[in-house]
């Protein structure tokens, strides 16, 4: 998908393939870890699934570094009752912490873009929480913050 230089390492960012079932799944555990929340390993298996199908609009990029998985993106695109067009929700970023300030996440979010503007979506959005410093700052180089708050059931 993409190659971006760091200068200390090039990092390769492409959609998964079956192979990267093991790496993907470390990095997806350690992401909701981070989070500190719980997905049933069930969830987990039918996620990897559809991602690795590209199924219900959903694919997974990996970022590989010197041959090790470094992060992962998981994205779903979707309609919307705002534009004509899909809409790019990047439901997951993450980055394995000792890979953190290298360059991986934003290698991420710019092949999101790039993937997001290959399927046309007219909008790339995405959630963290507020005392998400470290990405925050990444994430205010590289998008809008919005004024909106999120609800749930």
């Amino acid at each position: 998908m993409a190659d971006i230089d760091t200068g200390s390492a090039t990092i390769e960012v492409r959609s998964v393939t079956a192979d990267d079932h093991a790496e993907w799944l470390r990095l997806f555990r350690d992401y909701i870890a981070f989070y500190e929340e719980d997905v049933p390993e069930d969830v987990i298996a039918t996620t990897w699934q559809r991602l690795l199908a590209q199924e219900d609009n959903m694919i997974a990029l990996i970022a590989i570094a010197n041959g090790r998985a470094l992060g992962i993106a998981n994205l779903v695109f979707h309609r919307s009752t705002w534009a004509r067009d899909w809409y790019c929700y990047l439901e997951d970023l993450f980055v394995a912490p000792d890979a953190r300030g290298k360059g991986i996440g934003r290698a991420l979010i710019e092949a999101v873009y790039a993937e997001a503007d290959r399927r046309g979506a007219s909008r790339t959005y995405w959630a963290t929480q507020a005392k998400n410093a470290t990405a925050r700052t990444l994430y205010d180089r590289l998008g809008s913050l919005t004024d909106f708050v999120q609800y749930r059931r």
